[in-house]
Formats: C-alpha cells, structure tokens, sequence
C-alpha cells in the first residue's frame, strides 16, 4: 500500500493537466468555425482586438473575484514577449492569412508550429525529445498534411497568404517558447490574463477600424467574436498555460495536432462541410499521432517519473 500512495498525485495532476490540454484543443478547434462567421464583417485586424478584448475583460473579471496579484516581476518577460507574439502578432497574421490563402493551405503551414515549438523547446528550454514524441510529431504533421491537401482548391492560395500563415506559425511557437518559464513563477491565470492584456495594446492600432466595422456588422459576427474573446482566448488560454505549467512545451505542441481533426468534425456538423475519405483519414492520423506523443515507454512508468522535468516547483505557485 505504501508503494502505491505515492504515484496517486502525480497521476492525478497528469489526468488534470490533460483534461486542460483537452479543453484548450476543442476550444481553439470551434474558434475555426467563428473565425469563419465573424471574419467576414471583420477585418483581420479589428477582429484580433475585438477577440483579445473580449478576452481581456472576461479575464479581468475573473481575477478581481478570485483577489488575484500581479505577477512577479521575474515572470513579465515571459509574459510580454508571449503578448506581443502569440496574443498580438499571431492572431493579426492569421486572420489575414486565412483571407488569402485557402483553410487547407492555411492548417498546412500553420501546423509547422508544433514542430518549431520542439525545436525551440529543445534548443532554448532544454526540453527532452523522446522517440514516442518524435514520431508521433511526424504521425500527426503527415495527417495535418492529408487534410490539409483535401481542403486545398485550386487556385485559393497566394505567396503573401502563405508568408503570413508561417510568420503566425513562428510567432506561435515563440510565443509558447516564451510563456514556459513565466509559469515557473507566475500561475496560469496571472500568465494568460497580462499576456492578454499586453496583445490587446500591440492590436490598439486596429481599434478605429474596430468601431467602425462594429457599427454595421451583423449582430451574428459580433457574437462570433465576443465568442472567440471568452471562449477560445480567455478560457482555452488559461487551460493551455495550466497544462503547460506540468508539462513540457513541446509535448503541448504536439496536442494541438487533434484540433485539425475536430475542425474537420466540427466543419460538418455545424457548416455542412462533408467531409472525403482523404481528409477522414488526415483526422485519424492526427489523433493517432497525438496519443503516440502524450504516451509513455514501459521503462518510465514503471520508474514512476514523467519524461518532462519535474512540474513541482510551478504547481506550488499556480495554487
């Protein structure tokens, strides 16, 4: 009985940290669906700041009743490198190159994030890149490149369309980079709501197209976009930094990969958009790959540690 005491918390804090990871996948996967609502009233930019403003106050609210604090000063680096690139940056370039390029060009770049964020993760933050999480990568990336391929028409791309969606995608990975060693003293709450804040300032330009597209959007798109701040920025980025904060980044990128296989469900379900065989198939490679990265070897369970560095010292200051 004593031997098996042990294990239980941090078995308990995996199990939370993936259904956190979950949440954020499915939240950032139904955000492809409002994006594609609200981006037709809304300009790339003025879509950015209304979502992170939406984002913000939500956020805000939240953290006057839980009484919390500001962050440490050894975690504002993180944050504000996080909130320029990935909270301001990111979203701005993604919407805009979702308007020149096709969904399938565009899920195809934008999913070298995860393989830059290993990269970044092993070279900046020392992160291990164990052969499971290696090869589940390529699973997930060549099923990203199958549904990618199906939704790809002719003739929907242009060079300045796919410059952008790898510039997001860059971002993205910096931004993930960044965030990591804010939550090593910062909790996730702290983490998320300034790095909000911080996008929502860089994205301040767009605030007169904002106001004026508002006034004669229909009210569809602005609830797609008050959507898109509560939901996908506020809510899935809080779970995102919770699970990053007992988790290594690169494993975290490798989660996102399941989100191009619930697009495609979702993309049915709520947009009649049947999907092929080809693009079914890209689903299940990316949900294969998924379950390939998040799995463990025999050898580390039964010596009882994670592969990722031990996530003490950032849940003792998420309490």
């Amino acid at each position: 009985m004593m031997n098996d005491s042990p294990p239980r918390p941090a078995r308990r804090a995996e199990l939370l940290a993936a259904g956190a990871a979950a949440v954020t996948v499915v939240l950032w996967a139904s955000a492809f669906v409002s994006i594609r609502s609200a981006g037709g009233a809304y300009s790339p930019g003025a879509l950015a700041l209304g979502r992170l403003l939406a984002g913000a106050l939500t956020l805000g609210v939240i953290c006057l009743v839980r009484r919390e604090t500001w962050p440490p000063r050894s975690a504002w680096r993180g944050i504000a490198i996080s909130g320029v690139l990935w909270f301001g940056f990111y979203m701005v370039a993604l919407n805009w190159g979702e308007q020149q390029v096709d969904a399938g060009t565009a899920a195809l770049v934008v999913n070298t994030g995860p393989i830059l964020i290993a990269l970044l993760g092993s070279r900046l933050l020392g992160d291990p890149m164990p052969p499971r999480l290696l090869a589940g990568m390529a699973v997930s990336f060549a099923g990203a490149v199958t549904v990618g391929l199906s939704m790809s028409g002719e003739g929907g791309s242009s060079v300045l369309g796919v410059v952008l969606c790898l510039l997001a995608a860059i971002a993205y990975a910096g931004g993930v980079v960044a965030q990591k060693p804010a939550l090593g003293t910062a909790n996730p709450l702290q983490v998320t709501t300034f790095g909000c804040l911080v996008g929502a300032v860089v994205c301040l330009p767009f605030a007169g197209q904002l106001v004026q597209e508002a006034a004669r959007a229909p009210a569809s798109a602005t609830l797609n976009m008050v959507y898109l701040g509560v939901f996908p920025t506020a809510l899935a980025f809080t779970t995102w930094a919770y699970a990053l904060s007992r988790t290594t980044a690169s494993r975290m990128g490798a989660t996102t990969y399941a989100a191009p296989a619930l697009v495609v469900l979702m993309s049915w379900l709520f947009l009649g958009e049947v999907p092929g065989p080809l693009t079914l198939a890209g689903g299940a490679l990316c949900l294969a790959g998924v379950a390939v990265s998040r799995s463990r070897s025999a050898r580390a369970k039964d010596q009882g540690t994670a592969v990722e560095p031990s996530p003490e010292r950032t849940r003792d200051s998420a309490r």
